[in-house]
């Protein structure tokens, strides 16, 4: 099958398994592998989720031969924590796991029980490419590129490519043809006219496509994660990807400004501190923010078009029959939702985010799970479809029951956890954000009804008060590191 859709010119207590393939009793069959496929920024902006204006023809193949999860929702809006919370299938229990740097601060205390530490264990070779933890390559220090490792001792490699950009701070960040980011000063986006090998994402694809090779020619059951850098800031794509959208329109959204009361917003620094925008604000400019929108159409297009290079190439190998692969935003984004640029709040645009998850022969593939799952639910989901026990203390569940029947299994909660003292669950209707002071206390909630108002811009605490304290019972039951946080001063 061609993938390739062309675009408009902690403690364990679980006992070990068997190794991978041996069945109970019985004669070997294969493992399977797992190919894992980490995005950065990616909001729910795919045509097989309804952004019909974004062309995202190879991530929408890969959701019409596998399960799409349309209410995925990340546990942290920002990629440090989000991607702890992934490798760990745990929500934050302290205050260092809510930022970027969550995983070198707590790293070493779990990593024998990550997700790629756990396969490791079980037999598997394990391989990180480009960015899955929060520094591309694994490597922290000076440009990510010369400190200890940030999660050691779980990748049989973590690596980027050789590129123009040299080292991983400058590869995140990247430019065309290797000019690293100044901060404050380069622009948000940028399009180039050259080759797709002109941004760092076409340069991840190409080495992934090196290593699948390899992987095919041994018999070692294998855990590759991929991790794409776009559509990240800076917007930068070539030239024929910002093309596609030269005359498309992307309106503001309709609740664009600030929320009255007590809110989430924030500033948008990254957005507002890390580039320079010569004057130009999208808040007040309509024309600057079309711009800023398209630009990260193109950036979405242009590593959707990776993404199907490297997922044509399994198909190729003769893989894709005995490997599970996975697509995974690691949050969202908002692009003026609320007056944000950015992430790093507890709305819906900033939590939601792309998860489609492939296992081989699954049954009705193409149909979405109206489930609510969360970045948790990966770690136990993976496990289970290779045939692994799974740590005894994850937070997530198995999502096997939804790949094996999208209709399966009751809709549960997702929760999202900010900047120590906003908390949040989004059930199928409702969303609660809590908001509380240093000492724990309460100092206000939001409420969103979904049912009448997709786009928050009502918050309607007040006019359901048994409501929000069910809701608020309900965040109780999780970790609260902001409580932690006091209790150890």
């Amino acid at each position: 099958m061609n993938w390739l859709v062309p675009l408009l010119a902690a403690g364990m207590t679980a006992t070990a398994a068997p190794h991978p393939g041996e069945a109970d009793g019985g004669a070997a069959s294969p493992a399977r592998n797992v190919l894992f496929l980490a995005i950065d920024d990616l909001r729910d902006a795919l045509g097989s989720l309804g952004a019909t204006q974004v062309r995202t023809p190879n991530l929408d193949r890969l959701a019409a031969t596998g399960r799409l999860f349309p209410h995925h929702y990340a546990q942290v809006p920002t990629c440090g924590a989000s991607r702890c919370c992934l490798l760990r299938g745990r929500y934050p229990e302290v205050p260092s796991q809510l930022g970027n740097g969550a995983i070198t601060a707590t790293g070493s205390e779990w990593a024998d029980a990550s997700l790629p530490g756990w396969f490791r264990r079980h037999g598997y070779r394990t391989l990180a490419l480009g960015k899955i933890s929060h520094h591309p390559g694994g490597r922290t220090g000076r440009l990510w590129a010369d400190g200890p490792e940030e999660l050691p001792g779980v990748w049989d490699r973590c690596w980027i490519p050789e590129t123009p950009w040299g080292e991983a701070q400058n590869i995140m960040h990247g430019y065309a043809n290797g000019v690293p980011r100044t901060p404050g000063k380069s622009p948000p986006y940028e399009a180039f006219d050259g080759p797709d090998s002109a941004y760092p994402d076409a340069w991840v694809a190409d080495e992934a496509i090196r290593t699948l090779g390899n992987l095919a020619a041994q018999e070692k059951p294998w855990f590759f994660a991929v991790g794409f850098f776009k559509p990240h800031l800076p917007f930068a794509a070539p030239k024929r990807w910002f093309d596609l959208y030269r005359d498309v329109d992307f309106p503001a959204p309709r609740a664009a400004t600030r929320p009255d009361g007590i809110s989430g917003w924030h500033a948008s620094g990254e957005f507002r501190g890390n580039y320079g925008h010569a004057g130009q604000d999208p808040e007040n400019d309509p024309d600057y923010a079309l711009l800023m929108r398209r630009a990260y159409a193109a950036a979405t297009s242009y590593m959707d078009a990776q993404v199907g290079r490297v997922l044509v190439e399994l198909e190729r190998l003769g893989l894709a029959s005995n490997t599970v692969v996975v697509a995974w935003g690691d949050h969202g984004f908002l692009l003026g939702e609320h007056a944000i640029w950015g992430k790093h709040c507890l709305y819906e645009d900033a939590l939601r985010s792309p998860l489609i998850i492939r296992p081989p022969q699954l049954a009705q593939p193409g149909i979405p799970s109206p489930a609510i799952v969360e970045t948790v639910d990966i770690f136990p989901t993976i496990t289970a479809l290779c045939g692994l026990p799974a740590p005894a203390n994850l937070d997530g569940r198995s999502l096997v029951d939804r790949l094996d029947n999208p209709a399966a299994g009751a809709t549960d909660a997702a929760l999202g956890f900010w900047n120590r003292s906003q908390r949040t669950v989004r059930t199928d209707r409702w969303r609660l954000v809590a908001h509380e002071a240093p000492d724990g206390s309460l100092r206000g909630v939001e409420l969103f009804d979904y049912a009448t108002d997709p786009d928050e811009a009502q918050n309607v605490a007040d006019a359901h008060p048994g409501l929000v304290q069910t809701l608020l019972a309900r965040l109780d039951q999780a970790p609260h590191p902001g409580r932690q946080r006091q209790a150890g001063q």
